[in-house]
């Protein structure tokens, strides 16, 4: 028996965020709890699923405000841990025309990143239908250990890896490193969310139709694979299978978190579905 629907590890971080002017004329930023892992938990539970985390935060006041919101949301917290040398990530989401943003992160390093294997709660890890992570957690050491160990202990446990590369350019010390890395996550896959910037970046193909095709074949692990466009829809692609979807397109304002309410809603199917498979394997889904 799987005690949680989805286990998710990675960073758990202050979005900083414009919040208009003061009324000297300054600029005023709201801190907003996030990081992609823990958005997707979120609309998860928002979904009835259950969830945990596994991550790391400061001990300070940031890292109080962020356990304080997994716990409200319903999140379980015990595989968050609490660094006390080093703070809490921060970043400062800075929202361009059109809604698409850009980040500037405070994380050299952040407590994020500190996160060590030997921190993981295996328990979490071993009662969890799926476990889900990013590439955040691959761009340095301990946390690239730590999320190895992590989805290699999952899958020998039974989960299903579902993974979104949520490329952040700047964090890498290298764009080569950083298709490395991704690639690593792409190798150990059922289930995979991906952008279609992320599509050209990993395959070089600007069509997200061919990239699909190329990740494919080069990763024949995946069992689903959903690119998300923005205005210009989705594509998913199962058992041979491909669907597109078409969107209403709408003025946007803020895109933030949008692609983490996606993956949380493809992993609220997946979930059910497992929950109705009679082998427990996902050998024959």
């Amino acid at each position: 028996m799987k005690r949680f629907d989805v286990t998710a590890l990675g960073e758990l971080l202050i979005d900083f965020t414009d919040s208009g002017e003061s009324e000297r004329g300054n600029r005023l930023l709201e801190a907003n709890p996030g990081g992609a892992p823990c958005n997707v938990l979120a609309m998860l539970q928002k979904l009835g699923k259950q969830t945990a985390f596994l991550g790391k935060v400061g001990q300070d006041a940031f890292g109080d405000l962020l356990e304080q919101t997994l716990q409200e949301a319903g999140i379980c917290t015990g595989g968050l841990r609490r660094d006390t040398r080093v703070h809490t990530t921060l970043a400062f989401v800075h929202t361009l025309s059109g809604g698409e943003r850009s980040f500037s992160f405070y994380r050299n390093p952040g407590a994020d990143v500190c996160l060590a294997a030997e921190e993981l709660d295996e328990e979490l890890l071993e009662s969890c239908r799926i476990f889900h992570f990013g590439s955040l957690s691959l761009t340095d050491e301990p946390c690239r250990e730590a999320t190895r160990a992590a989805v290699h202990k999952a899958k020998k446990a039974g989960a299903l890896i579902s993974f979104d590369p949520n490329l952040r350019e700047s964090l890498w010390d290298s764009l080569d490193r950083a298709r490395e890395e991704i690639a690593w996550g792409l190798s150990r896959c059922d289930v995979l969310k991906i952008s279609d910037n992320e599509v050209e970046f990993m395959t070089g193909t600007g069509d997200i139709e061919q990239g699909a095709s190329l990740l494919l074949e080069q990763y024949p692990q995946i069992r689903l694979l959903s690119v998300t466009a923005g205005e210009n829809g989705s594509l998913a692609c199962y058992q041979g299978m491909r669907c597109r979807v078409h969107v209403f397109k709408v003025p946007a304002v803020e895109k933030t978190g949008a692609g983490d309410t996606f993956c949380a809603c493809v992993l609220k199917s997946w979930s059910t579905a497992w929950k109705t498979c009679r082998c427990r394997t996902w050998k024959r889904c």
